[in-house]
């Protein structure tokens, strides 16, 4: 591709380089820049890609695009913006592919994963639609599932995975859209159908640093859709409406809205409520227990609708929806008489909202396991330690991924919210130890919530991932247990 074709859209501000020259490839790594490709230096949080343009040119790059101009002996593309050009070089590149299907964007701090799971499901079943999936556990084309390290990926990455989704027929793209990938332009380029907004709590401040900018991020999102579909309930929704730039569909779960929640019923196995729009009521159960499966449920029949699709379709495709892994997922505990189940809950009100549901149903303790990431939002550490030991009988706290810091240090963080008085607590550093414990004392009718890790089958402690799958540490135990 000629560099012209690749710099359509781009705001450049100054060059040195024949903009007829060929580029066979784009790179913003330079441990993969390989001869005649293109190198974007991104100015980053830890490191400055431009500090590796020597190496680039040394392994051959023709060209480097970059916000400042480089001192190397090499042709140069000088941009406003150095992330908003790769995401509009990535679109160049790989011939747009979200334009040629509906692409979906659901942010928000907690239940994003879900509510694109579900939707994904009611597409593919009432539509019979191919339909791609970006997502925090996972990737997906269809039913070919492809593995991710974050929940929306670098934009050249993402356009890379667009153009897999459309070559394989995918008329759909739903997509989990972080406020890191808003600030950071990973989206730069894409415009979506519709965009969701499901909530926002205490998450990511080390990035935004208040509730303010973190809200205005995600706001972003719905200046870039047709349609969208807004939570009611949530206390910033009236300041996220605000950016809205089209028609919004109002979900509620406690009020009339444009689409709303009517005689919920809570059980142990799932939930069922009367999906109310207009004059419109339609019932609807879900086999995934909860409050929020409530909210998630109606967060994706509300996007479905926005693409036309009929309330009571929706509604009976949602039947046959399964669970999703690492969302209030039963772990096999044959022959023990309490019940553990995983969730990824990570922040105060993910934590808050599963130990409540749980709550609700458990007919005899409710015994938490959870633990606080390392090099993130500290803030939310004691306020965690406060919501477990309020909500739970009983509650370990122990490490999640502790990533760089030192295990202990968080848990001294955690433990600082706790009151003083309670005595319904202990610390286990170890995690594995930690279930073990829980399982221990683990009586009849008790239920374990084994919080924070979710989908995730690693531990990361001192910058190193370790294998961790907490149902294979609830298997072996129990194997152990049996000798």
């Amino acid at each position: 591709m000629k560099l012209r074709e690749l710099l359509v859209g781009v705001d450049v501000l100054d060059s040195a380089a024949n903009m007829d020259m060929d580029i066979p490839s784009v790179v913003y790594d330079s441990r993969k820049v390989t001869p005649g490709c293109m190198f974007v230096a991104i100015s980053g949080f830890s490191t400055d890609g431009n500090r590796y343009i020597p190496m680039a040119v040394e392994k051959g790059a023709a060209v480097v695009v970059t916000a400042r101009k480089p001192q190397a002996d090499i042709a140069w593309v000088q941009v406003a913006s150095d992330r908003r050009a790769l995401a509009q070089i990535g679109g160049n590149y790989f011939g747009h592919p979200g334009d040629s299907m509906k692409l979906i964007g659901v942010t928000g701090t907690n239940g994003k994963t879900s509510s694109t799971l579900l939707l994904k499901h009611i597409l593919e079943t009432v539509l019979h639609a191919k339909v791609g999936l970006m997502g925090t556990m996972e990737n997906m084309i269809g039913s070919e599932v492809i593995p991710t390290e974050r929940t929306t990926p670098e934009s050249f990455e993402l356009q890379a995975l667009l153009a897999r989704m459309r070559d394989a027929g995918c008329t759909y793209g739903i997509m989990e859209v972080s406020s890191h990938a808003i600030a950071l332009e990973r989206i730069g380029g894409l415009h979506y159908a519709v965009a969701a907004f499901t909530n926002l709590t205490e998450d990511h401040l080390d990035f935004h640093k208040t509730m303010e900018a973190y809200c205005d991020t995600k706001a972003e999102l719905f200046t870039r859709c047709d349609r969208a579909v807004i939570n009611a309930d949530d206390s910033w929704f009236e300041r996220i409406c605000k950016k809205a730039a089209c028609p919004v569909l109002t979900v509620s779960a406690r009020e009339e809205a444009g689409l709303y929640a009517r005689d919920a019923q809570l059980l142990s196995d799932g939930v069922s409520f009367t999906a109310v729009s207009g004059d419109l009521c339609v019932p609807v159960k879900m086999p995934i227990p909860g409050k929020f499966t409530v909210y998630n449920g109606l967060t994706a029949l509300a996007i479905a609708m926005q693409l036309g699709v009929a309330l009571r379709d929706g509604a009976e495709a949602l039947k046959t929806v399964a669970g999703v892994k690492g969302r209030v997922e039963v772990v096999p505990t044959p022959g023990k008489p309490y019940t553990v189940l995983i969730d990824y809950a990570h922040t105060p009100d993910g934590l808050e909202n599963v130990l409540s549901s749980v709550k609700g149903f458990c007919k005899g303790r409710l015994i938490a396991v959870f633990g606080c990431g390392g090099d993130r939002d500290p803030i939310k550490r004691p306020i965690m330690g406060k919501i477990a030991t309020d909500i739970a009988d009983f509650t370990l706290v122990t490490s999640d991924n502790p990533r760089t810091e030192e295990p202990m240090a968080i848990i001294a963080d955690i433990v600082k919210g706790i009151d003083p008085q309670k005595k319904n607590y202990m610390v286990v550093e170890n995690r594995v130890q930690a279930v073990h414990q829980a399982m221990d004392i683990g009586k009849k009718n008790d239920i374990i919530v084994l919080a924070g890790k979710g989908h995730e089958t690693y531990q990361e402690i001192h910058g190193v991932k370790h294998h961790l799958d907490e149902r294979e540490v609830v298997a072996a135990y129990l194997e152990k247990t049996r000798e």
